[in-house]
């Protein structure tokens, strides 16, 4: 499987061709041979940073990509071949556009998404990218063909939960989509924030997909038996769009319940089914992960970062990001 990119930016358009052990890049003409994880560093203008991981672990290809742009920047990708993927996104709440012969289709609120997809050589998938939206997404992909391959019979799994893949009937098929369990969100972070290299890289990252993959199936095995209809879904949706954006001020529980239509109750019941975790608890994760975000990326000093999220108390602030870190805010790197 081979996996093309073309980036565009201040009228540069560089397209790179990712496979087995090689880059090839068509605007340098660079060859070479890479080691299992290709590691890859763009920088243009002092202004993008790329950065992705290339990993084929037994049947799975997987991409681990990061992304910053202090201007407006698309960058694209297709396959060689028909695969099913399952993209998982972090932070950064980028937006998505997949066009396929003469259809298209938008995605604008990613942050926290896991999107699983069908898509042959004639899809295209456009990420925007800009100062307020950065890219950080896990794509794990198979093709079509390494379905009876693959180990522990998962091929199974996927004929069983993702029949609609497996068997598609466009170029571009849409499986189930949700947003990240805690649990699947824990782990996203843990792969962008590791430090690992050479081999101890290679091995988290073989135990952290494997635990990325099996929560996926789990939850989809879960949302498959799930009662919440379509109409209270949607404002469980509205629900969380409107926890992360008022992050700093967020509405008590009856006012979020008025806003979006739902009794306290149902709010508090189907939230938690829906997403993981009670309400303020997946407040308090979005500010944590708001805020290790921020101190990495040196956009905020410890203080300022716990204000930007709604701490009025350094101490509480430190404490609960010990707990959910293993680590204070002043020790990161």
């Amino acid at each position: 499987m081979k996996l093309t990119r073309f980036i565009s930016y201040s009228g540069l358009n560089l397209n790179l061709i990712y496979g087995g052990r090689g880059i090839k890049s068509e605007y340098n003409n660079l060859n070479k041979e890479t080691e299992s994880i290709l590691h890859l560093l763009y920088l243009f203008n002092f202004t993008i940073i790329m950065t992705r991981d290339y990993i084929v672990i037994n049947d799975y290809t997987i991409l681990v990509e990061e992304a910053f742009s202090e201007s407006v920047k698309t960058d694209g990708c297709r396959f060689d071949e028909p695969v099913i993927a399952v993209a998982f996104y972090g932070s950064g709440n980028v937006d998505l556009c997949v066009n396929y012969p003469k259809k298209e289709k938008k995605f604008q609120y990613t942050k926290g998404l896991t999107l699983s997809f069908y898509a042959d050589n004639n899809v295209e998938f456009i990420h925007t990218i800009s100062a307020k939206k950065p890219l950080r997404c896990i794509l794990i992909a198979t093709s079509i063909r390494n379905l009876d391959n693959l180990p522990y019979d998962e091929g199974e799994i996927f004929s069983t939960l993702l029949n609609e893949l497996v068997n598609p009937s466009d170029h571009y098929v849409e499986g189930p989509k949700f947003f990240m369990t805690p649990e699947m969100d824990n782990i996203v972070d843990s792969v962008f924030n590791m430090k690992y290299q050479g081999k101890t890289k290679m091995m988290f990252f073989r135990s952290q997909m494997t635990a990325l993959l099996s929560h996926f199936f789990g939850q989809l095995a879960t949302l498959q038996t799930d009662t919440i209809n379509t109409a209270e879904r949607e404002k469980l949706y509205l629900a969380k769009d409107i926890l992360i954006n008022n992050m700093d001020n967020p509405p008590t529980l009856s006012e979020l319940s008025r806003q979006v239509g739902l009794n306290s109750y149902n709010l508090k019941k189907n939230f938690k089914e829906l997403f993981g975790s009670p309400v303020f608890k997946y407040l308090q994760n979005e500010r944590l992960k708001t805020a290790h975000e921020l101190i990495r990326s040196q956009k905020a000093s410890v203080q300022e970062a716990a204000w930007h999220v709604g701490y009025d108390s350094l101490g509480s602030f430190s404490n609960a990001f010990e707990k959910k870190y293993g680590y204070r805010p002043s020790h990161i790197k």
